[in-house]
């Protein structure tokens, strides 16, 4: 099933409901709760029940990953895209710099605490910077593995048309912010390569580089600190894999993250009946509520990961390593079928102006 809560979890790593899937939602609750309304009065035709069922349905029930109407929706795109999908054309402004935090930073885990920190209130800044919900923060890491391992990494700010009123203003106050993260400084993204030939668990591109991309559904808590060096720069004995990986932060003002909190935390008590959950959700709620008061706010987070190949079966093979590593420190990964033509721009800096629920 799809989360609706906004991400601040740990692990944080959520599908989500697109704006579509919501308002979907919502127009079939009123429907539903209108035919029961009308049964005081008269008794409603009985398909009007199965209308509300049907669609109710094909939004929540998922055989595998995604509900019916997802994998419905991914099969008419396979059919109908023949180019190089344009998912990140959003209209706004986007800025992009390369981050590279100080020396041994991430080798430290005080420093490395402290950094995540800074981070986390940069986030926290970025929201209060608007009424309403909708800055996206991409940040992107790159490992091309050889002789040498070369690192690329990239954070990108969207700020969608007409969210505020001097974008310019705010992504340079933005910029001071993560400033104080490390070494930043300004890039162009090179354009996205265009696909010239795909299948349903990869697609190729004009330079000849092959890849794959997959959702993180799942993130554990805790890690043995392994985890990224196995993740972006695990080698095997006869090859080198280049890896991507990114991490798309959608958050939330301090009153919107209030207010979520509050009908999550309504939601939960309402409608669970198992009682060791509804105590979980209980202690996940206090949680929330200790960081909301500190001043904390709630964020929306997907996350990507592509893996790089001279061929398919480099690919396959890649995707297969991943997968051990993947299960070795619990995490979760969908593959995306069907949508490999579009889904790797989402590990590259143009992800940060892709609309939530492009990427199935």
């Amino acid at each position: 099933m799809y989360s609706l809560s906004p991400g601040y979890r740990v692990p944080a790593i959520q599908r989500g409901l697109s704006p579509t899937e919501v308002l979907l939602s919502k127009a079939n609750a009123v429907a539903g709760a209108a035919v029961l309304a009308s049964a005081m009065v008269h008794q409603p035709p009985a398909w009007a029940f199965g209308a509300v069922a049907g669609v109710a349905g094909l939004i929540n029930v998922a055989p595998g990953r995604r509900s019916i109407a997802r994998w419905a929706t991914v099969g008419v795109r396979l059919w109908r895209e023949r180019s190089t999908p344009t998912v990140a054309a959003s209209a706004g402004s986007t800025r992009t710099w390369t981050l590279y935090p100080h020396h041994g930073t991430m080798q430290d885990p005080y420093t490395r605490a402290s950094f995540h920190q800074a981070f986390a209130r940069a986030l926290t800044f970025t929201a209060g910077q608007a009424r309403q919900a909708g800055i996206q923060v991409h940040v992107t890491h790159h490992a091309t593995a050889g002789d040498y391992t070369a690192h690329t990494q990239t954070v990108s700010v969207h700020i969608p048309r007409g969210l505020v009123g001097y974008p310019d203003r705010v992504l340079g106050s933005i910029e001071a912010e993560f400033a104080a993260l490390g070494v930043l400084a300004p890039v162009t993204p090179e354009p996205v390569p265009d696909v010239t030939d795909r299948a349903g668990g990869w697609a190729a591109f004009e330079d000849g580089s092959h890849a794959a991309t997959a959702r993180i559904t799942s993130w554990p808590s805790e890690t043995d600190g392994d985890l990224m060096p196995q993740l972006l720069l695990g080698k095997s004995d006869d090859r080198t894999t280049d890896r991507s990986l990114s991490v798309l932060y959608r958050p939330l003002p301090a009153a919107q993250s209030r207010r979520s909190a509050r009908l999550q935390s309504a939601a939960a008590g309402a409608f669970t009946t198992d009682q060791v959950k509804k105590d979980s959700d209980e202690a996940v709620s206090g949680t929330t509520h200790g960081a909301l008061v500190q001043g904390d706010g709630l964020v929306d987070v997907d996350a990507y990961l592509t893996v790089w190949g001279d061929s398919p079966e480099a690919v396959t093979d890649a995707r297969w390593d991943v997968g051990l590593i993947a299960d070795r420190h619990r995490i979760q990964l969908d593959w995306l079928t069907g949508q490999q033509q579009r889904a790797h721009v989402m590990t590259t800096p143009h992800g940060a102006a892709t609309r939530k629920g492009a990427i199935l």
